[in-house]
């Protein structure tokens, strides 16, 4: 399917992608992802089909990769990581336009968790801190 970029209402489609298979980067997989602006949608499978979403507030942080064969062909994969349960990294592997769709990701990642109004977090030990040195974190 050819890359499709419309932004009219928060339901449809921004981009639609298909993973394809690295010779001569051709769409011949059964895999597909759908943006929207509020959520991030795989479909995979043709006899036995799964699909899997996760709502753009919960990536956290997304990463390009793209190896020698990838820059031939003009593909890449991207790699969202998640606060979603299913699904904590959701790669969308060998699909054209990977950095435009990735600087999309960022900026609609961020702007929905502004809408929603939440916050990410991380972990950095501070629950293992022992402030008043009795031996029990704190």
């Amino acid at each position: 399917m050819a890359n499709e970029k419309v932004v009219l209402e928060e339901d449809e489609v921004v981009y639609k992608e298909r993973k394809r298979i690295l010779f001569f980067g051709l769409p011949w997989t059964f895999t597909k992802y759908s943006i929207t602006a509020d959520m991030i949608t795989e479909d995979r499978g043709l006899l036995r089909t799964e699909e899997d979403d996760c709502y753009m507030y919960k990536v956290q942080d997304v990463k390009l990769t793209t190896t020698l064969l990838e820059r031939i062909f003009g593909l890449g994969t991207i790699i969202c990581y998640t606060g979603d349960v299913t699904t904590p990294q959701l790669t969308m592997v060998h699909i054209k336009h990977a950095k435009e769709i990735k600087n999309y990701l960022l900026k609609a990642s961020e702007a929905a968790r502004m809408k929603r109004r939440t916050i990410n977090t991380q972990d950095i030990g501070a629950s293992d801190l022992d402030l008043n040195g009795d031996g029990i974190p704190d």
